[in-house]
């Protein structure tokens, strides 16, 4: 996932004084200044709700009911788990000796608060699997930031309009989540990705339409459905392999090809991640492009006036 460094924004002077949410912003900051643990721990609740491997399912529109209403949990467990939070007294977490409760929603800032929430610290998380964002924000739990007194029927109220715009002190806003890439696709891509009933051949046709773009270990795990799903990209007739006589080779997160990925000026792949693309042999046609010398040869990018040639091996570790 892209780094990013976090984007704080000014909040009313009661947030600003208030020292234990002072405290525990600072906490979490110090451990996770660019928001890497926050967004591998949501994209991690995404994959485990959508279960890709078991399901071939990709889009969160395709969960059940049940499984939508268990996102907040995971949230809650999965950062846990990032930070090392220990459990709270009366609130989810005890960050600093602080109690603080944690709730996600899929509508930002539309968090429900219970009525033992009142007083106390609240952690408001939101993610968008298709707009590959998220967001986190601390707010402390008053009267008068929470909508009318009734509540639904377990008293949980959410904060009104003016308390979402004006007593949040955000951790992150708008926040890059690691790409779904399947949700990016058109959908005749996706009917051919998905069109045969063997998992090597859907991976195949997976890297033959995202060439140029960084795949994830889920995505190639909800193509594949396969329990040795990352053994179908290498060598020895994984997708290596089998799209090598295409001129395609597939980059992972090997040092050597990482250098490959930069000196050809494409994404970088990082743990987990792959880039797929297909190479010609330069020639003086190609101009001054990006290239690189693999297995004695000079490559570069293919055109598509460029014939397929059989593509270069590449060192697998």
């Amino acid at each position: 996932m892209t780094e990013n460094q976090p984007t704080l924004f000014p909040a009313a002077p009661s947030v600003v004084a208030d020292l234990q949410l002072e405290t525990v912003r600072d906490v979490i900051l110090s451990v996770d200044p660019h928001g890497v643990k926050f967004g591998l721990a949501l994209r991690r609740t995404f994959d485990m709700l959508l279960d890709g491997q078991h399901t071939g399912r990709f889009r969160w529109e395709e969960l059940h009911k049940t499984e939508k209403t268990h996102a907040g949990t995971l949230v809650e467990i999965n950062l846990q788990r990032a930070f090392e939070f220990a459990d709270g007294d009366k609130m989810d977490y005890s960050i600093a000796g602080i109690d603080v409760d944690c709730k996600y929603s899929q509508d930002l800032g539309k968090w429900m608060i219970p009525p033992e929430a009142m007083g106390h610290l609240c952690l408001g998380v939101w993610a968008s699997d298709r707009a590959g964002i998220w967001s986190a924000g601390l707010f402390r739990v008053t009267e008068e930031l929470l909508t009318k007194k009734e509540g639904n029927r377990d008293g949980k109220r959410n904060l009104t309009k003016a308390a979402r715009e004006s007593s949040i002190h955000w951790l992150f806003k708008d926040a890059p989540l690691q790409d779904n890439i399947l949700l990016r696709l058109p959908q005749e891509d996706i009917d051919a990705i998905f069109a045969s009933r063997y998992g090597t051949q859907r991976l195949h046709e997976l890297f033959r339409r995202t060439q140029g773009r960084v795949v994830s270990r889920s995505v190639v795990a909800t193509v594949a459905q396969q329990d040795d799903y990352m053994k179908r990209i290498r060598y020895n007739g994984g997708s290596r392999s089998a799209l090598r006589p295409e001129g395609i080779v597939i980059l992972g997160q090997y040092r050597s090809h990482q250098a490959v990925a930069r000196d050809l000026g494409l994404p970088v792949p990082g743990a987990g991640e792959s880039v797929s693309v297909r190479l010609a042999r330069w020639t003086a046609e190609h101009g001054d492009v990006p290239r690189v010398e693999l297995n004695g040869d000079i490559w570069t990018i293919a055109r598509d006036a460029d014939l397929k040639v059989d593509a270069p091996m590449l060192p697998e570790r």
